[in-house]
C-alpha cells in the first residue's frame, strides 16, 4: 500500500485570515449540497460554476516545476484557464445530455497549491488525455504530472474504467504536480512502468526482461550514497510510481513469458537492494519489499515468489535495525501493523509443520525458511516489547485518543503467549515421539535421523527467546526441555551447527551432558583447515623447544593462528598431525613445568596448576601467559590431550566466577583447613585476641618477606568473631585472586585469540563444568584396557590368529600403566586417551608387517595411527624390542636425516 493519502476536497488547509477559510468551508458545503444529482445538467453546470468560485478564493500562488521547466503565470491568468476550461466543459455537458449519463465527473485536486479541478470524461478515455487536459488548463507540463488515486500512481495506458472509477462518483482523485529533486529517476521509473504496462496488455518487447532489469539497475545506480531524509523520498519514487504494484500484475498476467519476466524482475530488485545498497540504506528500500509481500500474500501463501519476498524482508528487518523506535524518520519505520500478519502466518505454518513431523517422521516437517522468517519477524516484537517493559508502558493501546502505533496491544502479546504455548506443546510431542522412534531400533548413525528433525532445535532457540517475555513461561521451557533431555542432546549433537548462537544451550546446564557441552563450546573454536597453505608453519629445534616455540606463537597476529597449525622438528623426517600432536604434548609439558616458575601444582594432585604469584622472576612471564592461552586454546581446537589440568581457583577466574573458601582445597590445603579452624572456632576464644590476627596476610617475594594489608588500615583491625568471615573472604581473594589477576588475565588474552569470537573467552568456561574441561585437557582417567586397545585395532599383513599378533597382545597385557602410554604415544603421538577412550580417537589403529630384517626396531606412523614391525621369530625377541620403544626417550622422535 502506498504511504501517500488521498485527501478529501475538505482537507485543503491554506494560510490566510480567518474570513478565506470560512468562505472556503461553506463553499465546501454548498458543493457537498449538490453530490447526490450531478448527472442532472443543470445542477452540473452550478457545480462547476460553484468550483470555479472556490478556485478564485484560494490563495494566489505561482506553480513551480521541477529543475529549468518553470512555469511563471500569474493567477489570474491560471484561474482563466481553469474558468474557460470548466465553462466548456459545462456547455459541453448542456449539449449532450444523452452522453452525460455515461461519464464520470471527478475531482483533480492539485498538490501542494491546494486547487481543485472539477473534469469530465469517458470510461474509456485513457489518463494520458486526462493529463494532457490538465496540461491545457494549467500549464504544467506532463513530465511534472502525478495522478495518484487510492495511493496508487495511474499510468498512461490506463483507462478510467481500468482505474476502477465508478459512473458518476464523487471521486477523490489526487493531481499531484511533483516536484522532485529526482527526475532523472522518474523517468527511468515511468519507462519501465510504461515498458511492463504494454506487457500486461499482449504485446510484444523485445528483450523485455533485460531491459526492465537494466532500468533497475540504472534506479538503483542512481541512488544518493548518504543516508538522509532526502533518500526517503527517492525510493518513495518506486512506491508512487506504482512500480510494485504493475509488476505483481505483470507476474498474474496470462500472456506467455509475462510471469517468468517478473519473477525475474522482482528477484533482481530485491538482490540489488540487499547486495548493491549499504546496510544503511536498507530501511528506505524494506517499504518496497513489504509492498511487494502484501501484494503477492494475496495471490497465494505458497506461492515461491511471495516466500522469496517474505525472506527478504525478514532478513531486512534484522540487518537493517529497522524497527528500532526513534531510530528512523516516521515515514520509514515498519510498524507493527505490518510485521504481524507475517507473525500470524508463519505461527501457523510452523504449528502445521510439527503436526507433519509428528504423524510421519519421513515428511519434510517445518521448513527451514519458515523457521528463518518465525525468528526474523519476531525479534522487532520481541524488541518493543522490552522497551515497552523497560519504559513502564507495557501494552498500552491509546495515545491521545488514537492507537499508538509504535505499541503492541495486549490482545497481541497474549497471542504471542499463546504462539509460545502451542508451539512448545508441539514441540514437547514431537520430542516424544523422536524418543519413541529411537529406542525402536538399535542407534545407528544417520538411519534413524530424519529431515524432519532438522529444524527443532531452531525452533526451541526461537521459543527459548519468547520465554523471557511472559511470566512463568521460563519456567514452562525449561520444564519440558528437563524432561526432554535425552532427545536434547541428540538434537544438540546431530544439528547444532558451527555458524548459530548456542549460549541459550548452556544457559542450564543440566538440561546437557559432557558430549553435547564438548560439542557446543568446540564450534567457539575456527574449524582446522585440510589445506597445508593455509597453515601456520612452525620448525622447531628440540633443544629449544619452549623458546622457539614461544616465537611462532606469541608473535604471530590472531587471524593466522586460525587455520590450524603445521609443525615439523628440525633434522627430522617427519611432518603431518602426528607431529603436531607431539609438539602440543612437550611443549604443554614444558609450559607447565615449576622450573619454568609459570605455574604451581597443587600439593594435593600433580596434574593440577594454577598461575604463580612469583612467576614475575621471569621477565617476559605475562607474554609468556598470552603464549600459554593461545597454546592451551590451539590444543583444544585440534583436539589434542595434553596430560594436564587446571586448578578450580584458575578455572574459576577464567570463568569469571567469585572463588570461596570451599574452592582453595586443593590449591592450599594448609591454607583451607587453617581458615575453617578460624571459622569454627569458640567466639569467646578468637574475641579474646588468643591467636593475634589482624587483617594482613605476609608475602614472599624474592626471597624478602612482606606485610600486606588486606584493607586500609588492615594492621590494626584485629579478626574476631563479628568479622572473622569478612577476613577469610579478604585473605581468600587475596592470595589466590589478586595475587595473579595479571597472570589469568593474559592468559585468557592468549585464549580468546584463537576463539572465532573473543568475547566469548569468559562464556567458553562458564559453559563447561571443571570435570568437563578435565577430560578434554587431560582425557581419559582410566587405565588403558588391552582389551578396547584389541577392539580398534586392524591388521596388515598380520592376521588376528597369527603368533606375532598373539604375542604382541601378550606383552602388552603384562606391561605397567606408564609403558602402555608410553607405546601408545609410539604408536599414535596420543599418550591420554580421550574420555570416551579409543572410540574418541580421530582413526582406528593398525598393525602392519613390514619387511625389515628382524633385529629392526618397530616403527611407526603416527599420522595415520600405524605401527609397523618384522614377523619376530620369537616372543622374547618382541619383547625386548617394545621394551626399548617404551622408553621415554626413545619414543620421542621420529628419526633424523
Amino acid at each position: 500500500m502506498s504511504i501517500i493519502e488521498t485527501p478529501t476536497v475538505d482537507c485543503v488547509h491554506q494560510r490566510g485570515g480567518g474570513g478565506t477559510d470560512h468562505h472556503r468551508v461553506s463553499a465546501k458545503r454548498k458543493l457537498d449540497d449538490y453530490g447526490p444529482a450531478l448527472d442532472d445538467d443543470d445542477n452540473y453546470a452550478d457545480y462547476c460554476d460553484l468550483v470555479s468560485v472556490r478556485m478564485r478564493k484560494d490563495e494566489p500562488k505561482a506553480v513551480n516545476s521541477c529543475n529549468s521547466h518553470t512555469v511563471n503565470r500569474s493567477v489570474s491568468d491560471v484561474d482563466t484557464r481553469i474558468s474557460d476550461a470548466v465553462s466548456h466543459a459545462c456547455s459541453s455537458s448542456r449539449s449532450q445530455s444523452t452522453s452525460s449519463r455515461s461519464k464520470l465527473q471527478f475531482f483533480v485536486r492539485m498538490m501542494p497549491e491546494g486547487r481543485t479541478l472539477v473534469m469530465r470524461g469517458c470510461p474509456q478515455d485513457t489518463v494520458r488525455s486526462i493529463h494532457e487536459r490538465i496540461q491545457t488548463i494549467t500549464g504544467f507540463p506532463l513530465f511534472e504530472q502525478r495522478l495518484i488515486y487510492m495511493g496508487k500512481q495511474l499510468q498512461w495506458e490506463q483507462t478510467l474504467v481500468e482505474c476502477s472509477i465508478e459512473k458518476d462518483s464523487n471521486l477523490q482523485l489526487v493531481g499531484r504536480m511533483r516536484s522532485t529533486e529526482y527526475p532523472q529517476a522518474w523517468q527511468v521509473i515511468n519507462d519501465m512502468v510504461s515498458l511492463i504496462w504494454r506487457l500486461c496488455r499482449g504485446e510484444m518487447e523485445h528483450d523485455a526482461l533485460k531491459s526492465i532489469k537494466g532500468f533497475m539497475t540504472d534506479y538503483l545506480g542512481m541512488t544518493p550514497r548518504v543516508d538522509n531524509d532526502s533518500v526517503s523520498g527517492y525510493f518513495q519514487i518506486f512506491m508512487n510510481a506504482s512500480a510494485p504494484a504493475v509488476l505483481v500484475m505483470l507476474y498474474m498476467s496470462p500472456y506467455t513469458g509475462n510471469k517468468e519476466c517478473a519473477d525475474s524482475s522482482i528477484r533482481h530488485f530485491m538482490s540489488s537492494c540487499c547486495t548493491a545498497l549499504s546496510k544503511s540504506m536498507h530501511t528506505k528500500c524494506a517499504r518496497v519489499v513489504l509492498e511487494f509481500c502484501k501484494l503477492l500474500r494475496s495471490v497465494a501463501s505458497e506461492d515461491p515468489l511471495y516466500l522469496s519476498c517474505r525472506s527478504t524482508f525478514g532478513s531486512l528487518l534484522e540487518t537493517a535495525g529497522i524497527f528500532s523506535y526513534g531510530s528512523e524518520s516516521e515515514k520509514d519505520l515498519i510498524l507493527i501493523q505490518d510485521i504481524f500478519p507475517f507473525v500470524c502466518e508463519l505461527a501457523n505454518r510452523l504449528v502445521r509443520g510439527l503436526d507433519m513431523s509428528i504423524e510421519s517422521p519421513t515428511s519434510v516437517g517445518p521448513s527451514l525458511s519458515d523457521v528463518r522468517d518465525f525468528t526474523a519477524f519476531l525479534l522487532p516484537l520481541r524488541t518493543r516489547i522490552r522497551e515497552q517493559q523497560a519504559c513502564k508502558g507495557l501494552y498500552s493501546s491509546k495515545m491521545d485518543g488514537k492507537r499508538n502505533k509504535h505499541l503492541l496491544l495486549v490482545e497481541e502479546n497474549q497471542y504471542l503467549r499463546h504462539v509460545f504455548i502451542d508451539i512448545l506443546m508441539k514441540m514437547d510431542q514431537c520430542l516424544n515421539k523422536m524418543g519413541e522412534i529411537l529406542a525402536a531400533k538399535e542407534r545407528m548413525e544417520g538411519d534413524n535421523l530424519y529431515s524432519a528433525w532438522s529444524q527443532y532445535l531452531s525452533i526451541l532457540k526461537e521459543l527459548y527467546h519468547l520465554s523471557k517475555l511472559h511470566d512463568g513461561a521460563e519456567e514452562e521451557f525449561w520444564s519440558v526441555l528437563r524432561s526432554q533431555r535425552n532427545m536434547l542432546i541428540v538434537l544438540i549433537i546431530q544439528y547444532a551447527k558451527r555458524t548459530d548462537d548456542h549460549q541459550w544451550l548452556l544457559e542450564h546446564k543440566y538440561v546437557t551432558n559432557f558430549e553435547s557441552r564438548r560439542h557446543l563450546v568446540m564450534m567457539m573454536f575456527p574449524e582446522v583447515k585440510e589445506d597445508y597453505e593455509e597453515l601456520h608453519e612452525m620448525l622447531i629445534d628440540r633443544s629449544q623447544l619452549l623458546a622457539e616455540s614461544f616465537e611462532y606463537i606469541a608473535r604471530a597476529e590472531p587471524e593466522s593462528l586460525h587455520a590450524g597449525l603445521f609443525m615439523e622438528f628440525k633434522n627430522e623426517e617427519a611432518t603431518g598431525p602426528g607431529v603436531l600432536r607431539e609438539w602440543f604434548f612437550l611443549v604443554c609439558q614444558a609450559i607447565f613445568n615449576p622450573q619454568n616458575a609459570l605455574f604451581v601444582a597443587c600439593p594435593t594432585d600433580r596434574r593440577r596448576f594454577l598461575p604463580n604469584p612469583a612467576s614475575v622472576v621471569h621477565p617476559l612471564h605475562l607474554e609468556y601467559f598470552t603464549f600459554s592461552g593461545r597454546v592451551i586454546a590451539l590444543a583444544l581446537m585440534h583436539r589434542v590431550q595434553v596430560g594436564i589440568v587446571f586448578d578450580r581457583v584458575f578455572f574459576l577466574q577464567l570463568a569469571g566466577k567469585y572463588v570461596t573458601l570451599e574452592d582453595i582445597r586443593d590449591a592450599d590445603p594448609y591454607l583451607y583447613s587453617s581458615c575453617k579452624q578460624i571459622l569454627e572456632m569458640d567466639a569467646d576464644f578468637i574475641d579474646s585476641d588468643a591467636l593475634g590476627l589482624t587483617f594482613v596476610r605476609e608475602v614472599e617475594e624474592l626471597g624478602y618477606r612482606k606485610v600486606v594489608e588486606l584493607c586500609p588500615g588492615g594492621k590494626s583491625i584485629a579478626v574476631n568473631s563479628k568479622n572473622r568471615d569478612k577476613y577469610v573472604d579478604l585473605l581468600i581473594q587475596d592470595r589466590f585472586v589478586t595475587s595473579i589477576s595479571e597472570q589469568v588475565s593474559h592468559f585468557a588474552r592468549g585464549f580468546a585469540d584463537v576463539l572465532c569470537n573473543p568475547r566469548l573467552q569468559q562464556f567458553f568456561f562458564k559453559s563447561l563444568d571443571l570435570e568437563d574441561l578435565d577430560w578434554m585437557l587431560h582425557g581419559s582417567e582410566n587405565t588403558i584396557s588391552v582389551e578396547d586397545w584389541k577392539t580398534h585395532t586392524e591388521y596388515n599383513g598380520y592376521k588376528e590368529t597369527d603368533p606375532q599378533i598373539c604375542w604382541f597382545w601378550e606383552i602388552v597385557g603384562r606391561m605397567s600403566v606408564e609403558q602402555r602410554k608410553l607405546l601408545l604415544f609410539f604408536w599414535t603421538s596420543v599418550k591420554y586417551l580421550p574420555v570416551d577412550g579409543f572410540q574418541g580417537l580421530a582413526s582406528r589403529l593398525y598393525i602392519y608387517k613390514s619387511m625389515e630384517p628382524v633385529d629392526r626396531l618397530p616403527s611407526s606412523h603416527t599420522c595415520f595411527f600405524r605401527l609397523c614391525f618384522p614377523p619376530y621369530p620369537s616372543m622374547s625377541v618382541m619383547q625386548d624390542r617394545l621394551r626399548i620403544i617404551t622408553q621415554e626417550h626413545i619414543g620421542s622422535s621420529f628419526g633424523t636425516w
